[in-house]
């Protein structure tokens, strides 16, 4: 089975390249704005340069996709979250590039990576499948992007049957690798002693995460199983306010709704950190959701629960902390793709 992965250089890229390496039978060709520089474990793959957002991708990846058996779009940009035509760009009109390749090129099968942020608001202490609403949560520019993906899928699998098309749905993917991704807004410099002395507390923040070998586990077993439509991807126990205070070793702070959203709204106004208030409101409201069926059909269970995957990535947060300046002053809450 040959198989692309278009943003094989990121947080579930390298995941996945990780996973089907030794994997008999598998052949996996990596997609990436960047290559992976020389001595990456992943650099004697086949690799291909190509943004996805640029004019000519469309013509570049029919050439790429022709003879494989299945994409798997990891594709996704949060960054520069100031410049809101090239998140569109890159994401949805990225994506829509990718999905026009595999029907030129005819593919068969097309697992696309969506997110929990696709849902419309839902419970907090129940837990929703994949028929929830997925109209995304309108503040968050990150969520109506993940619907709008998903409603072009919803036309392509109307108008191609033929294609085999999967959505897996994670939380947030941790490994200690991450470029970023904590759940919450973590100031480098404070990791540099291994922790955050207050972090703020609200009932809305309960949050599902899942380590991004898991997740690697579940592309693969939609790739060697004949399933079709989606799938939500987490780990045990939901992320809420007291695991974080714990994993950081610091004080659970309770804060209004409205202040967690003014602060990051002000911050990212004036350019002090990169998450805006659209990221507040989609962890306030984004739902817990019920991975059944991931179980019941692909067989899959994490091995790595949320709290452990957490300090995984925190211990990883506090190395780069602790190393010479040159990388980012400060660490988002959400998985890099790339």
């Amino acid at each position: 089975m040959r198989v692309v992965i278009v943003g094989a250089t990121g947080n579930a890229g390298t995941a996945l390249l990780r996973r089907l390496r030794n994997e008999p039978g598998v052949e996996a060709i990596g997609v990436a704005r960047r290559l992976p520089e020389d001595g990456s474990p992943h650099a004697g793959l086949e690799w291909h340069s190509v943004d996805i957002g640029r004019d000519d991708a469309q013509a570049r990846l029919t050439q790429i996709f022709a003879g494989v058996d299945a994409v798997v779009n990891l594709a996704w940009q949060i960054q520069p979250s100031h410049d809101a035509r090239q998140l569109y760009r890159a994401n949805v009109l990225g994506s829509r590039t990718v999905f026009r390749a595999v029907l030129r090129a005819g593919v068969g099968t097309l697992v696309q990576a969506s997110s929990a942020g696709v849902y419309a608001p839902g419970p907090k202490w129940a837990y929703v499948k994949e028929t929830w609403l997925r109209t995304g949560i309108p503040e968050s520019s990150y969520s109506r992007h993940k619907a709008l993906v998903e409603r072009m899928l919803d036309e392509i699998e109307s108008d191609h049957p033929t294609l085999r098309v999967v959505r897996l749905r994670p939380g947030l993917i941790f490994q200690r690798d991450a470029g970023t991704g904590t759940g919450m807004l973590v100031p480098a410099r404070l990791l540099r002693y291994g922790r955050v002395p207050v972090l703020p507390a609200h009932p809305g923040l309960r949050l599902q995460a899942v380590h991004a070998d898991d997740l690697a586990d579940a592309y693969l077993r939609v790739l060697r199983a004949d399933v079709r439509g989606a799938f939500n991807i987490a780990a045990g126990p939901v992320l809420d306010p007291a695991a974080l205070a714990r994993a950081f070793h610091g004080v659970a702070v309770p804060v209004p709704g409205f202040a967690l959203e003014g602060a990051a709204a002000l911050s990212w106004l004036l350019r002090l950190q990169p998450v805006d208030r659209g990221w507040v409101r989609l962890a306030l409201k984004a739902p817990l959701m019920c991975c059944d069926r991931a179980a019941e059909q692909l067989g899959w269970r994490p091995r790595t629960n949320a709290v452990s995957a957490l300090h995984e990535v925190v211990a990883g947060l506090t190395e780069r902390a602790g190393r010479p300046a040159g990388g980012p002053g400060w660490l988002s809450g959400v998985s890099r793709k790339v």
